[in-house]
């Protein structure tokens, strides 16, 4: 098979009980349902199109390319506030293609079968959910933030038993590492001392190379993690993003979106929006998760004290000094971002309360988030109640007087706001058709109308305009599930 992987293995030289070595467990019929091009050549794997069914049986699991050596990782994490051991159980990590520019990702199997982990699970995965994973995971990474990415998605000929019985698929998953807090509080719990600095030295010349020499090498990870985080959840309350399962084995080391569950938009604008169908409580709704987000970095600097200083109390007081700035940090990212959503030069002190208010409008008039932008930054306002209520009316006075401020044109205002406001969104109920249509009928036709709308996501396309709108019923009762 002419594939050029270039699999390196620099994982499996951490202390062996971070992984076990696991080979994916082979499937009944393995055939290739999506396979993303444009992925495969930006980490130089070329595969020419007479060998994509060869390609299902490798990515399938039931072949190893040359010179692999699967693993699945170790790892705990705090799931919904309560700390368990986990691992990768239904996921083999078969090694990380080094690209011609000298730059590692992990090629993941997701739903290969059981592993150590697998703690009773069964290892795999339905096609409905690695769909979903395929379809928003890209669009996330066209909508400009950071994310692991999907190369294909392999049917595998078998059921899976959830509810009820599904058709079951591989994922082959792209990330810069699957390193996550998770693992670090494994290593905390598990490792020697010694043991746990090789993780965060080798964490550190993996992603974060210009931290090697520091003089506190664990300290200076955590404020890179934390900026990291602050960076990606800030983007992800830019686009109306809904994570839904915030754990802290869910949280990238690398600061990408991973592991898409019951992940989804949020359509009206109200920060306590939840869709999630485990999470009752609404511990990660939309509003949530900046807090959310400094809860888990609480994690990770505790599986630090260690290394941050052998006295334990300094350690403690240092580490708390250095999460006690991530509100600050988080702000900051934050309504940077939503300047430039409303096309703000500069910085003045009226920003927030500005901000604020548009937000509190919109929630009390159940406005759509990502049309109420797109329609500031357009200038073409629908019949719509929000923008004939009086309090929208006097934010949009206070609010052109501030985007023209420093001698701007409101049309160059605009143009910054049409590079951060998506037009296109996966919206809920599309996303739903989508799947449906795909596992149900095997028509994948609005799978790949939908890829293709979230490739541009913010330049208008008149073909696309079903795509810019909510359901007409709106997301009442709309629940997403987890898949495992």
């Amino acid at each position: 098979m002419n594939m050029k992987w270039n699999l390196q293995h620099s994982y499996s030289s951490l202390p062996n009980k971070l992984f076990s070595f696991q080979s994916p467990i082979p499937v009944k019929s393995p055939k290739l349902v999506l396979f993303n091009h444009e992925l495969a050549q930006s980490i130089d794997l070329e595969v020419s199109d007479n060998e994509l069914d060869k390609l299902s049986q490798v990515l399938g699991g039931n072949v190893l390319p040359e010179n692999s050596k699967p693993l699945a990782q170790a790892y705990a994490g705090h799931q919904f506030g309560n700390f368990t051991i986990l691992g990768d159980g239904r996921a083999i990590l078969i090694g990380e293609q080094l690209t011609n520019s000298q730059k590692l990702f992990d090629i993941q199997l997701k739903g290969s079968g059981r592993t150590p982990y697998s703690r009773g699970g069964d290892g795999r995965a339905t096609l409905k959910s690695m769909l979903r994973e395929y379809l928003i995971s890209e669009a996330m990474y066209h909508l400009g933030i950071s994310s692991s990415r999907s190369l294909a998605v392999v049917a595998s000929g078998e059921t899976v038993q959830r509810e009820w019985e599904n058709d079951g698929a591989i994922l082959t998953r792209v990330a810069k590492s699957h390193i996550r807090v998770g693992t670090f509080e494994f290593a905390y719990q598990y490792l020697s001392l010694e043991e746990q600095k090789e993780l965060t030295v080798y964490v550190i010349k993996r992603h974060y190379p210009e931290l090697e020499g520091s003089k506190n090498p664990a300290l200076e990870l955590l404020k890179k993690v934390m900026e990291k985080q602050a960076e990606l959840i800030s983007d992800w309350m830019r686009v109306g993003f809904i994570h839904g399962v915030m754990n802290t084995d869910n949280v990238s080391i690398a600061g990408e979106t991973i592991d898409y569950g019951p992940c989804a938009f949020m359509n009206v604008y109200d920060p306590g929006t939840v869709f999630s169908s485990i999470d009752t409580a609404g511990r990660y709704a939309f509003g949530n998760q900046p807090k959310i987000t400094h809860w888990n970095l609480s994690r990770l600097a505790i599986a630090l004290l260690p290394q941050i200083d052998e006295d334990q109390d300094k350690a403690v007081k240092t580490a708390q000094e250095t999460l006690n700035q991530f509100p600050d940090i988080y702000e900051s990212k934050y309504l940077q971002l939503m300047r430039n959503k409303l096309g703000l030069i500069g910085e003045e002190p009226q920003d927030k309360a500005l901000v604020e208010d548009l937000l509190n409008i919109m929630n009390q008039m159940k406005a759509d988030y990502t049309n109420t932008f797109a329609s500031l930054t357009s200038g073409e306002f629908s019949e719509n109640e929000l923008f004939e209520n009086d309090r929208f009316q006097d934010w949009y006075l206070n609010w052109i007087q501030r985007a023209t401020k420093n001698g701007q044109t409101l049309e160059a205002a605009q143009k910054t706001m049409a590079l951060h406001n998506p037009i296109y969104i996966p919206r809920n109920h599309k996303v739903e058709e989508a799947l449906f249509q795909a596992t149900e009928n095997n028509d994948y036709s609005i799978f790949h109308e939908m890829l293709k709308v979230m490739k541009t996501p913010y330049q208008f396309n008149e073909n696309f305009t079903a795509y810019q709108f909510p359901a007409l019923e709106g997301d009442n009762g709309y629940q997403t599930f987890c898949g495992t």
